[in-house]
């Protein structure tokens, strides 16, 4: 296994640990910092991840399927953990989510048909606006300023997530309609 799939694994190992450490913050304030930094490093993997393999030529098919998943079940897994924190709203978590698994759904019916579908770089700017906004949330601070930037995060990783969505599904109709 290569060091961009074991970034890729490291990511999802350290989910656990950040959920674990976000939902005790409600409880332990000071958790709040250990969760924001390990959400960092895990995200932080996405993007020395995909950086390594495509230059030294590391990309595999387990990359491609795994980095993307990796990364939905650190957002997902965030968002989860913000709105039972009441830090988020439904709405927002709801639009993502379900990108998320119509998504993967469609992965797997490509995966069928032998295809692995790498994320769009629309994809790959949505999961970097998403990272930021989670991590600008969880940061909580007091500022009406971080306020108004956290609601601008939100909106604009909802519409980044539609966007992506609406791409991903046009460039690969074929998957669906069987015209290959």
């Amino acid at each position: 296994m290569n060091l961009p799939n074991k970034l890729t694994l490291l990511r999802v190992a350290l989910i656990p640990f950040f959920v674990v450490l976000l939902l005790l913050s409600a409880r332990y304030a000071y958790l709040n910092h250990a969760a924001v930094v390990v959400f960092i490093i895990a995200s932080l993997t996405d993007l020395f991840d995909g950086k390594l393999a495509r230059k030294y030529d590391m990309v595999t098919n387990f990359g491609k399927f795994m980095d993307p998943l990796a990364d939905k079940l650190l957002v997902i897994s965030a968002l989860i953990c913000l709105l039972k924190l009441d830090m988020i709203p439904v709405w927002a978590v709801l639009l993502i989510t379900a990108r998320e698994f119509i998504i993967s759904g469609f992965r797997l019916v490509a995966a069928e048909k032998g295809l692995v579908l790498a994320a769009s770089k629309m994809a790959k700017v949505k999961t970097t606006v998403q990272m930021i906004m989670t991590i600008s949330i969880m940061m909580d601070f007091p500022w009406k300023i971080f306020k108004i930037l956290n609601w601008i995060l939100i909106i604009l990783a909802v519409l980044l997530t539609i966007a992506s969505l609406v791409e991903y599904l046009v460039k690969n109709r074929s998957v669906i309609s069987g015209t290959m």
